[in-house]
């Protein structure tokens, strides 16, 4: 196998890394979302379910980018959603998969560099810009009831679930409007 060979087998299998993490991630907030609706925590339902088609987005975009790489992109996720959580534990685990996406993204971003790929490279980067929105919003709920407990879950508990036209997604829905 070449050098230009193994560089590219190596970038695959991190962005295939990247895409079951991402295929977790979608699982995992999916559950979370309907548990969360089912608790009448509706807006953060709705944020969550958001969060999750980010994620679908960047589970497809790794793909189109494996595919363009002449790999096969993985289907399988790299963990098992966890059901039944309450809030709390949820807002905590979220906290957790996004700073691992970080921190995986960052080390996935300097292999594509090390195998002369910058596409897969800004790839990387943007999925881990688009992580730490999202790992901004978990780490909000959390620390608000961790400080507020039960005054902060009254607050938020009521309203739809209705995440609007899903299309967008969370980072899309964050997007401040153009000047």
């Amino acid at each position: 196998m070449t050098k230009e060979n193994t560089g590219k087998q190596a970038v695959i299998e991190v962005l295939n890394k990247a895409r079951a993490s991402e295929i977790a991630a979608v699982l995992q907030y999916m559950s979370q979302h309907y548990a969360l609706d089912d608790a009448d925590y509706g807006q953060v339902a709705a944020n969550v379910k958001l969060i999750a088609i980010d994620e679908m987005r960047h589970a497809e975009m790794l793909a189109e980018r494996i595919h363009e790489l002449e790999g096969t992109p993985t289907s399988e996720p790299d963990m098992k959603a966890k059901k039944g959580q309450k809030i709390a534990e949820a807002m905590s685990q979220d906290v957790g998969l996004e700073e691992g996406a970080i921190a995986d993204y960052n080390a996935f971003a300097e292999i594509c560099r090390q195998n002369n790929d910058r596409i897969s490279q800004k790839l990387c980067e943007q999925l881990m810009e688009e992580e730490q929105l999202h790992l901004n919003y978990f780490q909000n709920v959390r620390d608000h009831i961790k400080e507020l407990g039960n005054a902060y879950l009254a607050q938020i508990a009521g309203g739809p679930a209705d995440a609007g036209a899903p299309a967008a997604g969370f980072v899309a829905s964050q997007a401040k409007p153009a000047v």
